[in-house]
C-alpha cells in the first residue's frame, strides 16, 4: 500500500503513482507604498495541493477501473482523508482534477499504456482538528493501535514489493 485517500488504495494492483508532488501556499498581501517597496503581511495558509502522476500498464499492473473509481469520488464533491503508507495523516483532500492519457494502443483499441495525473486539494485545517472532527482524541487514541497501523502498513508494502517482484520476473522472462 502505498497511500489511501478514503477507501480507494494505491497499490501495483490497483493505481501505482511514480511522482508526488506537493505545492503549499501562505498569503501574504501586499500593499502599495510611495517610494519604498511593497508591505506584505501574512493573512493565514494559503492552498494546499498534492499531485500524484504516473502510469499503469493494465495487462501487467494497475487497473483502468481504479481510474473511474476516482472518477465516481471526485463526482461526489467530498473531502477524503489522505494517509500515507506510512500512517502518517496527510490531511483531507477533495480531488480537484483528473488527466488520463491512454497510448500504445492495440487492435481492439485499448491503451496498453495509460498515463495519469490527480489532483488533490486540501480542505481541513489542520490534522489535529481533523481527529477533534471524528470524535475526542482519547477515544481515538483506545480505539487504534498506531503500533498495529504501523505493522499493518509495513505488510502491505512488503506484499506489494513481493508482487512488483513477481511481474518483473514474469517480464524478464518474456525477454
Amino acid at each position: 500500500m502505498m497511500m489511501t485517500l478514503g477507501m480507494f488504495v494505491f497499490s501495483l494492483p490497483t493505481l501505482a503513482y511514480q511522482e508526488l508532488q506537493r505545492k503549499t501556499d501562505w498569503k501574504h498581501p501586499s500593499t502599495s507604498r510611495v517610494g519604498a517597496r511593497n508591505a506584505r503581511q501574512y493573512t493565514g495558509k494559503g492552498d494546499d495541493t498534492i499531485t500524484l502522476s504516473g502510469w499503469i500498464a493494465p495487462e501487467l499492473t494497475g487497473s483502468v477501473y481504479s481510474l473511474d473509481a476516482l472518477r465516481l469520488m471526485g463526482d461526489t464533491g467530498k473531502s477524503w482523508i489522505l494517509i500515507a503508507g506510512t500512517g502518517r495523516i496527510l490531511g483531507s483532500y477533495v480531488i480537484t482534477g483528473m488527466t488520463e492519457g491512454r497510448t500504445v494502443l492495440r487492435q481492439d483499441g485499448d491503451a496498453g499504456k495509460i498515463e495519469f495525473s490527480i489532483t488533490l486539494e486540501r480542505t481541513d485545517e489542520s490534522v489535529l482538528g481533523l481527529l477533534n472532527t471524528l470524535g475526542d482524541l482519547g477515544s481515538i487514541k483506545n480505539m487504534l493501535s498506531l503500533e498495529g497501523i504501523s505493522n499493518s502498513a509495513s505488510n502491505a508494502i512488503n506484499t506489494g514489493a513481493s508482487t512488483f517482484n513477481n511481474v518483473a520476473g514474469s517480464m524478464r522472462s518474456l525477454f
